[in-house]
């Protein structure tokens, strides 16, 4: 893409993403899920990634996503409509240590439900902690993801708390493992919702999928 181009869809993705973004349904169960009117675009990742940060760093807003400290806080899945245009999904964090098998067995019942039923879903960002890179739990869900046949893109979140030297190899696994796997996209992104690192090309991505 051209610079000029790059800038002008840059500068579109910031308007999207500056103007109106509502909760517009929770749901606890596959049974629950809103009907499909839009474009999605979901977010899945461990608990604690970092998932309801990156949502309200890249909207602008300081609690359109709850933000916690305590692993697992979220329980259902959240649907936000972004200026009727996109909807951005927030998933259920995995791997907590404080949920019993039961409840991470139902998690996967229903993101696989979700996953493999909503024709309308254009894109999974998978996030990764920088500060781990991937981990056996992320390789499981990636693997759950190539099984449903969704195309899926990583993002390294929380980038400001690794030196240069980690980011680098950080990311150099990152995109070995994504290599591995057959939906996951080979572009891996960078992102840090302190400093607003990686969040605008990110808009741009997300942006580029309601077209």
């Amino acid at each position: 893409m051209a610079d000029a181009d790059q800038r002008a869809a840059e500068e579109a993705a910031r308007r999207l993403f500056a103007g109106a973004c509502d909760f517009t349904w929770g749901a606890t169960s596959a049974d629950g899920l809103p009907p499909e009117e839009l474009p999605e675009a979901a977010f899945v990742g461990r608990s604690n990634a970092g998932k309801s940060s990156l949502v309200n760093a890249l909207t602008g807003r300081k609690a359109l996503a709850r933000v916690s400290q305590t692993p697992g806080a979220t329980r259902q899945i959240n649907f936000f409509n972004l200026g009727n245009r996109l909807m951005l999904v927030d998933l259920p964090g995995y791997g907590s240590a404080k949920r019993s098998k039961t409840a991470a067995q139902n998690w996967q019942e229903m993101i696989f439900s979700y996953l493999r039923g909503r024709s309308r879903l254009r894109r999974v960002l998978l996030l990764l902690d920088a500060r781990r890179g991937p981990m056996d739990s992320d390789i499981q869900v990636m693997t759950l993801l190539d099984q449903a046949a969704v195309s899926y893109g990583l993002v390294l979140t929380k980038a400001d708390d690794v030196t240069p030297q980690a980011r680098a190899q950080t990311l150099a696994a990152t995109r070995t493992e994504a290599g591995r796997h057959t939906a996951a996209l080979a572009e891996v992104q960078l992102t840090s919702a302190h400093t607003g690192e990686g969040i605008a090309g990110l808009r741009t991505h997300l942006a580029a999928l309601t077209s």
